[in-house]
């Protein structure tokens, strides 16, 4: 009888074995790919989210993995059994993970204690100290597209309600990005006298720097006019088609390639002043991103239509002589990409003597294709001057003339936060705190 149950038994044990090392087996791997991501993040120092990101309690954690299934963005991993916060970068805060998580281990915070991140005060209605300026979207932290879009018509919802006066316009926007587009759906429906500046040749805000085909993840979201927006995961492209519709269908102006430079308070308002001209205003919302204002290189020639400071599509510098400018992460995705491209001709310029930062992927492609003759990297190199077809570069203390159809500079942005201090809005630094 003992014979016979032994064999029953592992007829019942023998699956559940099987399962037991292909889930174990298949944990192991994916403990492994996400040390490897995370270790990689360190080693860049891309250890810091832009934006609200989760803070995971170890002594909370129970290792359920549910917060790793509902991160699309695959910013969590699980490694020995307990959640981690892997890829700080691909975060964008809409906190997924905490209501997903069976135990309360996981808080939406802003910054670390290691560094902080300074977020503007504002009250319930978007105001900030300075009565009439108003904050929302991803400067004030939130950097996800629905949370940003109702943020944006919320605040309008409170510029409508306020006193008028004799100002040119009731409100000026500043900013094309999701939360600046509601709002001024917003002001278009309760018929308040508008204007919307960007700094960009398009709209779209953070979105319209993606890459190409990206998923910008996004969520149903009511707007003014339009009314209820069903969406899920869509790309890019697909988001700024969307937009481009809405504008056609209620005629929303944009002053695009318009850059803010002053606010200035006035009796009856304030008077902001951009890159083009100045207008008086009743109240201003700043829908602008943390990004800031690109920095610039400031040598002659910097004005001409072939500089940008982001590449967009790598598609469009086929055939071209190309200068990518910078040493971070940016700088060196931007020089591969279009390094892939059939028949372009692409230097790096970078002004220290190694790449001391950016992922080690990155420059172990770079390395590959510079290898190939497909990239020449210039170290301790800077742009003296840009001509029409034609920049010379310092390099090794020689003037060297390359030809050039385009230049992406990389150099990062002028944050915004002294531009608030300086008009007097508060802004509190957070160190891993909500």
């Amino acid at each position: 009888m003992s014979n016979f149950k032994i064999p029953s038994l592992m007829i019942y044990l023998l699956p559940l074995l099987v399962v037991m090392f292909v889930y174990f087996r298949s944990r192991g791997k994916k403990e492994s790919a996400a040390l490897e991501l995370l270790k990689e993040n360190q080693e860049a120092g891309l250890t810091e989210a832009s934006s609200l990101h989760p803070f995971i309690d170890p002594t909370k954690c129970l290792g359920a993995g549910s917060c790793v299934s509902a991160c699309p963005e695959e910013a969590i991993g699980m490694i020995n059994g307990k959640a981690k916060f892997i890829d700080p970068t691909v975060c964008i805060g809409h906190g997924a993970c905490a209501a997903a998580c069976p135990h309360g281990a996981i808080t939406l915070v802003f910054g670390s204690e290691k560094r902080g991140m300074d977020i503007p005060q504002v009250d319930p209605n978007f105001e900030t100290n300075i009565p009439g300026i108003f904050i929302a979207g991803e400067l004030g932290g939130m950097g996800l597209i629905r949370k940003a879009a109702s943020q944006g018509t919320q605040a309008m919802a409170s510029i409508a309600k306020l006193k008028g006066s004799s100002n040119q316009y009731d409100v000026v926007i500043v900013g094309a990005g999701p939360a600046g587009l509601s709002s001024t759906l917003g002001a278009i429906e309760k018929k308040l006298r508008y204007v919307t500046l960007e700094q960009e040749v398009s709209l779209g805000g953070a979105i319209f720097q993606y890459p190409r085909n990206k998923i910008a993840m996004t969520a149903p979201v009511k707007l003014p006019i339009i009314g209820d927006v069903k969406m899920g995961e869509i790309s890019k492209e697909e988001l700024l088609e969307f937009w481009h519709k809405v504008i056609q269908k209620t005629g929303i102006k944009l002053n695009l390639n318009e850059r803010m430079e002053t606010i200035t308070r006035t009796d009856k308002g304030f008077i902001v002043k951009t890159t083009k001209q100045t207008y008086e205003t009743r109240a201003v919302l700043l829908a602008i991103g943390r990004r800031g204002t690109p920095r610039k290189l400031e040598v002659p020639g910097e004005d001409l239509p072939k500089v940008v400071y982001r590449m967009i599509d790598p598609e469009q510098y086929r055939d071209m002589h190309v200068l990518v400018v910078g040493g971070g992460d940016s700088a060196l995705e931007a020089a591969i990409a279009i390094a892939e491209q059939p028949g372009t001709t692409v230097t790096l310029s970078y002004r220290s003597e190694a790449f001391g930062r950016g992922k080690q992927k990155n420059r172990d492609r770079l390395q590959a294709l510079q290898d190939k003759g497909r990239i020449k990297v210039m170290l301790k190199s800077k742009v003296k001057r840009i001509e029409r077809d034609s920049v010379v570069l310092d390099y090794e203390k020689q003037d060297v003339d390359l030809p050039n159809n385009g230049i992406i500079v990389c150099a990062g942005g002028i944050l915004p936060t002294p531009f608030l201090k300086e008009i007097g809005v508060m802004v509190e630094t957070k160190f891993g705190t909500a």
